[in-house]
């Protein structure tokens, strides 16, 4: 039985900016796939609403074949870093999954809340300093 799965975004490693990689990486509504291997294939995802962070970098190297890096940090406990390794036009990647991480908590109803002290808190630690 094949289920079809409804990507927004796919790319691959690229090496020299070119796709020559069998590894995949692909987003759906509410999933990011990583697909690695020819003969052997490992297939790995994250679910979008355990994913805490979104870092993005580029080497110099990256930046004249025009790819990037973009590793993708959840709180899934076999895979809690994702790394999306030299694909196209990087900072747009990170983009759509921020946006599409955002939808899915809003719509799953899920949020972590931040530790913000307030101004209490802070007088209270000057005055012990």
């Amino acid at each position: 039985m094949a289920i079809n799965i409804q990507y927004l975004w796919q790319d691959r490693k690229r090496h020299f900016g070119l796709p020559l990689s069998f590894t995949r990486y692909a987003l759906s509504e509410d999933r990011l796939f990583l697909s690695q291997g020819f003969l052997n294939i490992k297939d790995d995802d994250i679910l979008l609403y355990r994913v805490r962070d979104i870092d993005s970098s580029r080497s110099l190297w990256q930046r004249i074949f025009g790819v990037g890096t973009v590793v993708v940090m959840s709180s899934d406990k076999s895979m809690p870093n994702l790394v999306l390794q030299n694909v196209r036009d990087p900072l747009a990647v990170k983009e759509l999954i921020h946006q599409q991480v955002e939808k899915v908590k809003i719509e799953r109803r899920v949020r972590v809340g931040e530790i913000m002290t307030s101004e209490l808190d802070e007088e209270a630690l000057e005055d012990e300093a």
